[in-house]
């Protein structure tokens, strides 16, 4: 990104293979968490999840996973 680039000019690529442009949230709020799914704080999903769940018609949480903490996220 350059200087002049936002955020909601980014798109990822959803579990499902499919694009999400972030500029379709941009009226909500946007929570990106760093996930690993083999890493032993997996037990924070369930307070992302209820987070999601209290405030779902304001705030949308991103799973970013990365496999840059010792191997935890294997295939990223």
């Amino acid at each position: 990104m350059n200087s002049q680039s936002s955020i909601y000019d980014i798109s990822i690529t959803g579990i499902d293979g499919k694009e999400i442009k972030i500029s379709d949230f941009k009226n909500k709020n946007i929570l990106f968490v760093n996930v690993a799914s083999k890493c032993g704080f997996t037990g924070q999903y369930e307070g992302l999840q209820q987070l999601h769940e209290k405030y779902k018609s304001n705030l949308v949480v991103i799973g970013v996973p990365s496999n840059e903490f010792g191997g935890q996220e294997p295939g990223t």
